[in-house]
């Protein structure tokens, strides 16, 4: 079993990216052409690496080589865009790997695409590249070809001896449940289970009862043989339970007009093991968009438009409005499933100027974009 932050530690001893691996400070999925870029490196990785994984590290400082990390990122339908614009495409897997000296909610991205024997290609245009392209790695650099290629295998030893030096062990699975427990705060509830004699899964937050169900908020869960870590939450309410063979929890998302809000379940996470030493993770989407009274929304549409451009200008806010600032971008996206046209535009507007204030009221546009990838997604 790999220990995924060795493995990451593994690669970045090769400080620089090669023909096996590259390197990336942020990976950008909302834009076509950070979406093309990342098509790009994951079709010439493929075609480059027929007989071993190679991989695409998330939150590493190209010329420090340094980590710095990035947001947690929960995506489980990154296959979906593989598949949709790429011939022949790989199986290709995305995992938030925790390290000690990060800030709490930061990780390092880990993309592994698994080796195929098909040269992969883009199936239709986008951003500036054409369908039909075909990308290898020369060195660092991930370049087009516009005609059918050959698979190019020269890295197969290399990379079997970095996952072989990454193997996990007794020592640093202990190290690592005791690591997770000393890492968080005194308020969380820390606890573990051992899956199948060899899966250690650690998980921590604040409980709260509600008519006889245990729900926990500030939940983080780790797979710690793998350093994987494996769901991070600040602020949403998660239902935990298990059994002999696995792990499952239900995430609910807070929602409401005014001050009438509800807890909508988001998404429910089920981890599997099983006897040969393998698990899955298997997410099933349980969001129905609540549909509300079309007037008032509209008209608290409108009012949440006057806010944003009160933002804009930088003008004061009465202590109402600074409080109505942290519903702003649930509105707009309540506002968007219930079919209020430009509630999306004004969202994506409000983006830049939340980033210039305080980091939890950005965090409530990031959250509102997390479920709205998934309803695109899904």
């Amino acid at each position: 079993m790999i220990n995924k932050r060795l493995l990451v530690k593994a690669l970045l001893s090769h400080n620089d990216e090669n023909s096996f691996y590259d390197k990336k400070l942020k990976l950008n999925l909302s834009t076509k052409e950070g979406k093309a870029k990342f098509l790009k490196h994951v079709c010439a990785l493929s075609n480059s690496n027929p007989n071993n994984n190679s991989y695409i590290v998330i939150g590493v400082e190209d010329k420090a080589n340094a980590i710095v990390g990035v947001d947690f990122f929960d995506d489980s339908k990154i296959q979906n865009l593989i598949n949709a614009y790429m011939e022949n495409p790989p199986l290709v897997l995305y995992e938030n790997i925790p390290f000690p000296h990060l800030p709490p909610g930061k990780v390092v991205g880990l993309v592994t695409i698994r080796p195929i024997q098909h040269i992969t290609s883009l199936r239709k245009n986008i951003w500036k590249y054409y369908g039909g392209t075909v990308f290898y790695r020369e060195g660092s650099i991930s370049s087009p070809k516009n005609f059918e290629g050959k698979l190019i295998n020269s890295n197969a030893k290399k990379v079997e001896s970095i996952e072989k030096h990454a193997q996990n062990n007794i020592s640093l699975t202990l190290d690592g449940v005791i690591d997770f427990i000393q890492s968080h705060h005194d308020d969380l509830t820390t606890n573990y289970k051992v899956f199948k004699e060899t899966f250690v899964l650690c998980w921590s937050g604040i409980p709260k009862k509600i008519e006889h169900k245990t729900y926990y908020s500030r939940v983080d869960i780790e797979l710690i043989n793998e350093q994987v870590k494996l769901f991070y939450s600040n602020l949403d309410e998660v239902e935990i339970a298990y059994t002999e063979d696995a792990f499952t929890l239900t995430e609910y998302v807070r929602l409401g007009l005014n001050t009438e809000y509800k807890y909508y379940p988001l998404e429910e996470v089920k981890i599997s093991f099983n006897e040969n030493g393998s698990y899955a993770i298997d997410t099933k989407l349980l969001f129905e968009p609540p549909q509300l009274d079309k007037p008032t929304l509209l008209h608290l549409f409108n009012a949440n438009n006057s806010l944003l451009e009160k933002l804009k200008k930088k003008s004061s806010f009465s202590l109402k409005e600074e409080s109505d600032l942290f519903n702003l971008c649930s509105l707009y996206m309540l506002c968007a499933l219930n079919h209020i046209p430009n509630a999306l535009n004004y969202l994506e507007e409000a983006k830049a100027y939340l980033k210039e204030r305080e980091e939890m009221l950005y965090q409530t546009y990031k959250d509102c974009q997390r479920i709205l990838r998934k309803l695109k997604y899904n």
